[in-house]
C-alpha cells in the first residue's frame, strides 16, 4: 500500500461520516423548508444529486483537473 492509499484508508471512516453528515443536514433542511415533504423521495433525490456530482468529479479527474491540486 502506498502513502496515498494508507492516508485515505486511515481517514476512510471520517470521510464516510462527513458524507453522511452532509446527507443528514440536507434532509433536515428539506424538512424545515418543506415540512410535508416525503422523506423517502427527498433522500432519493439527494442521493441522485450526490451521484451526479461524483460523476462530474470523475470526469474532472479524467481531464486532469486535480493532477496538481
Amino acid at each position: 500500500m502506498d502513502a496515498v492509499q494508507k492516508e485515505l484508508a486511515d481517514r476512510k471512516d471520517a470521510i464516510k461520516k462527513e458524507l453522511e453528515t452532509l446527507f443528514k443536514a440536507n434532509m433536515k433542511i428539506t424538512d424545515w423548508d418543506v415540512p410535508e415533504a416525503d422523506d423517502n423521495k427527498a433522500a432519493k433525490i439527494l442521493i441522485s444529486i450526490f451521484k451526479e456530482t461524483i460523476n462530474e468529479i470523475e470526469e474532472d479527474i479524467k481531464v486532469g483537473k486535480y493532477d496538481n491540486y
